[in-house]
């Protein structure tokens, strides 16, 4: 495992959890970060080292997001499957780089969308009945960031972070759009509203799946008091079902814990190359990342044209 921040509690436990895996090394720039972990792991103190000296399958990425791009391409290079917290990158074309070194090289590239793996969502999923369109789904993912980056104060740098409320959390909710849709999506309008240095702090996204028709709408927050995440579907038939991320776990970020597991569970499948019973589209890393990016230039656009109109 490469990178030990707030998430890595996560990822640890969930490796105890995993009988298919065994983490054999981790690395981190902060000596720091070593302290508690079992004795007979390796310890580096770059990546590079890692990649070089331990005797590895795999490598989970949980660097901060300004570093996925390079620490993904070094362990491509030497055949190194790869699973990488969202965002694939920052920058769309990093993203697209990454997703063609990948295939030219036959070697897995697998982005962590955790929240596909919510025992509520995975539900509201099996829940819904067979033959009956999907007329809209809304998903709303609202939290207070400062609370959530807990040391990794990074998520409060646009320029590490890749943005601000659009580019963290709106890869999770996209990725649940895509997953209950069944089918990639595009943007159709965009609201931001931006704090003083010009970071989004809230988005209001709405999108359409041209082969269904069906619509979706994304409400995200990071400056909401406390936490709200949810699933919405409305059925062509009128009925309606939600799923609560947060149900049944009173702890801060508990239900991390077994999402986790559901993220390496899955990794494993991909790196056998065995697709398994998970319904819906697979995770795919490139095609929310452009995403995202089609939300940005769609903002811009029109904060460009009512600036200009005024």
């Amino acid at each position: 495992m490469i990178g030990l921040g707030v998430i890595s509690r996560f990822y640890l436990a969930a490796f105890e959890r995993s009988p298919d895996v065994e983490l054999v090394a981790v690395c981190d720039r902060d000596p720091g970060a070593f302290a508690g972990l079992p004795a007979h792991l390796e310890r580096h103190p770059d990546h590079r080292r890692l990649l070089r000296e331990a005797e590895v399958d795999a490598v989970v990425v949980n660097v901060p997001n300004d570093a996925h791009f390079p620490v993904c391409r070094d362990a491509l290079a030497v055949g190194r499957a790869v699973c990488v917290e969202k965002p694939l990158a920052t920058a769309v074309a990093d993203a697209r780089t990454l997703d063609r070194y990948a295939r030219e090289r036959g070697v897995p590239l697998f982005t962590s969308f955790h929240r596909r793996y919510n025992d509520p969502v995975r539900a509201l999923l099996r829940r819904l009945p067979k033959g009956v369109p999907v007329e809209s789904v809304t998903v709303r993912y609202k939290e207070t960031i400062e609370e959530h980056a807990g040391r990794d104060r990074w998520y409060l740098d646009p320029g590490r972070c890749g943005g601000g409320a659009l580019a963290d959390n709106g890869p999770n909710a996209l990725d649940l759009v895509r997953l209950f849709l069944g089918e990639d999506i595009r943007v159709e309008g965009v609201g931001l509203d931006r704090d003083a240095r010009g970071v989004d702090r809230a988005a209001r996204l709405s999108l359409r799946a041209p082969v269904s028709g069906a619509r979706a709408r994304v409400e995200l927050d990071w400056s909401y008091p406390g936490e709200r995440k949810t699933v919405e579907v409305r059925l062509a038939d009128g009925r309606g079902d939600v799923a609560d991320m947060l149900a049944g776990h009173s702890e801060f970020k508990g239900s991390l814990w077994h999402e986790y597991v559901g993220v390496l569970r899955d990794f494993v499948r991909v790196v056998r190359g065995d697709g398994g019973p998970e319904p819906g589209p697979p995770p795919d890393g490139l095609a929310v990342a452009e995403l995202v990016a089609a939300c940005y230039a769609a903002a811009d656009g029109d904060r460009h044209r009512e600036e200009t109109h005024a």
